[in-house]
């Protein structure tokens, strides 16, 4: 098993890839302003991962003395355990709404998103073209809603905008391209996200704090 015991408490190393979930950990990352090193992951993945999440699957976090693998996990813990950059309100309630809300964009306009974003290999042209028009139509149809607040339905930026940003810098890959007349105000929030320091260096190579080598994504 990889020792990970001379990582400082607020150092990361991120097994990741290109995919969704990968850059939702980085701008999560970056908008807490933790070091971390991307060891990215390509197609053939090392024996490690295997030892690190059970499961195969992308992102894990290793810290000093934990291993992370699911992504609301990752992020509970981060917000709990490092306070800077809170994504959650301060009251009880405000906080289950949040997470609440966060669920049902993950079950909703996410899961049209994964469908979309599905590898190649896997690819159902027929459930693609239902869930492209399912996630354009919903999209379309609330966009007066990104016109009442800062953010999505909060006036500072959270962990719903976290989930939100990397699936609408994808929305080009799914073959959408959002109305502007009709959805100018989900364009302007999408322009708003995209323009955070946050968000602009989760898409920037990071630099290996271990050994000063450049990972590229």
């Amino acid at each position: 098993m990889a020792d990970f015991s001379h990582l400082l408490p607020t150092q990361f190393i991120l097994y990741g890839d290109d995919g969704y979930d990968s850059h939702v950990i980085r701008l999560l990352l970056e908008e807490k302003q933790l070091s971390y090193e991307l060891a990215l992951v390509e197609d053939e993945r090392p024996d490690e991962l295997a030892e690190l999440n059970p499961y195969g699957t992308l992102p894990i976090l290793v810290g000093r003395d934990i291993t992370l693998y699911e992504l609301n996990t990752i992020f509970e813990y981060l917000e709990e355990r490092h306070g800077a950059g809170k994504l959650l309100p301060d009251t009880p309630k405000e906080r289950a709404m949040v997470r609440q809300l966060a669920w049902r964009l993950q079950t909703d306009w996410l899961t049209l998103g994964r469908t979309l974003l599905t590898h190649p290999d896997s690819f159902n042209p027929k459930t693609a073209l239902a869930a492209k028009k399912s996630l354009s139509d919903s999209l379309i149809t609330l966009s007066p809603i990104f016109a009442k607040h800062e953010y999505f339905l909060s006036e500072s930026f959270g962990w719903c905008d976290v989930i939100l940003a990397p699936l609408l810098w994808r929305l080009p890959s799914m073959g959408i391209e959002l109305p502007t007349k009709l959805c100018k105000p989900l364009l302007t929030y999408q322009d708003r996200l995209f323009s955070r320091p946050s968000f602009k260096n989760s898409l920037k190579s990071r630099p290996n704090f271990l050994d000063k080598t450049d990972s590229s994504i």
